[in-house]
């Protein structure tokens, strides 16, 4: 087990996953690394963003595919309410959409999955520190988004309520059940759910689903 540089203050971890497995071995890792306190955990993107505002923690280790509320948009939540705490997604995406997403969101770091479990003790120091990382694999994103490049994406278009909306579509939610959710009317949601299939030019709820896998909005595996 390696020890904390003396005086250096303890890093305060909260990891939100959505995997029993997932969660526990990364627990264990930032056990073993020294100087990081895992300060709770976090099964939906919910659950993540009311944590993270009680507990407020130096750094936010977040997966992207998180059920009722994705990570990517929970990251934005707890960056707007917490900005002392930093969010680092942890993701298996390595495509354009899903880094810039999530730099937009306002992620400090982006962790693939599979990295070595040194890369990952390097990100939440880093990040820790007030510095950004990026696995490799992605940090080639880095220089398009500092210069603006390219137009949104039909997601990024899409209002931070819509995108909720749309992911609960594409996880089998009813009306009924989405409005009890979101604690809004079945007629809200169904203007929700128009004003996606307008946006979207998608006339079925079927074309939501497929567009919210598309874009990585929800899992394949869901």
């Amino acid at each position: 087990m390696k020890k904390p540089v003396s005086g250096s203050p303890t890093i305060r971890v909260l990891i939100a996953d959505d995997h029993n497995l997932f969660r526990a071995g990364v627990r264990g890792l930032l056990k073993g690394f020294g100087g990081i306190e895992v300060t709770g955990e976090a099964v939906n993107g919910h659950e993540a963003v009311a944590r993270a505002t009680e507990q407020r923690p130096d750094v936010l280790l977040m997966d992207v595919g998180m059920p009722l509320l994705n990570g990517i948009e929970a990251a934005e939540r707890v960056r707007a309410a917490i900005p002392t705490t930093r969010v680092i997604i942890l993701s298996m995406h390595t495509g354009e959409e899903h880094v810039m997403r999530a730099l937009k969101a306002g992620a400090a770091g982006y962790v693939l999955k599979d990295a070595q479990p040194d890369e990952l003790e390097r990100a939440v120091r880093q990040v820790a520190g007030g510095e950004a990382y990026l696995s490799p694999a992605v940090s080639k994103y880095l220089v398009s988004y500092a210069r603006g490049d390219g137009r949104r994406s039909d997601l990024e278009r899409l209002t931070s309520r819509q995108r909720e909306v749309l992911q609960l579509i594409a996880e089998g939610y009813t009306t009924k059940g989405i409005a009890a959710r979101l604690k809004v009317s079945v007629k809200t949601v169904e203007t929700h759910r128009a004003q996606l299939m307008e946006r979207l030019a998608i006339r079925e709820v079927a074309g939501l689903v497929r567009f919210a896998l598309r874009c990585g909005l929800i899992d394949q595996e869901r």
